[in-house]
């Protein structure tokens, strides 16, 4: 059975994870809006900071959302939109 996420996660000063869920899989926008102050940096695989920029987004297939951590200005927002299944 296919399920809807869209979600708004605010951007925390320190690294914490995109989901709270300990496995959410899915097909998803990942974006950070134009409107928020600042870069918010996505922990990569290799641990460095990857900055993504206002308005910036990516689509991803089949990605376990748990994964992802990010911190940035606290208060700017992260967006998720696609679906399970």
């Amino acid at each position: 059975m296919n399920g809807v996420i869209m979600r708004k996660v605010v951007v925390q000063a320190s690294y914490t994870n995109l989901v709270a869920e300990s496995r959410l899989v899915g097909c998803v926008t990942i974006s950070c809006p134009p409107a928020n102050a600042a870069s918010v940096n996505f922990k990569g695989d290799d641990g460095s900071d990857v900055p993504w920029v206002p308005g910036q987004w990516h689509e991803f297939m089949n990605v376990d959302l748990k994964d992802f951590q990010i911190k940035g200005t606290p208060g700017d927002v992260v967006t998720i939109v696609g679906g399970t299944g």
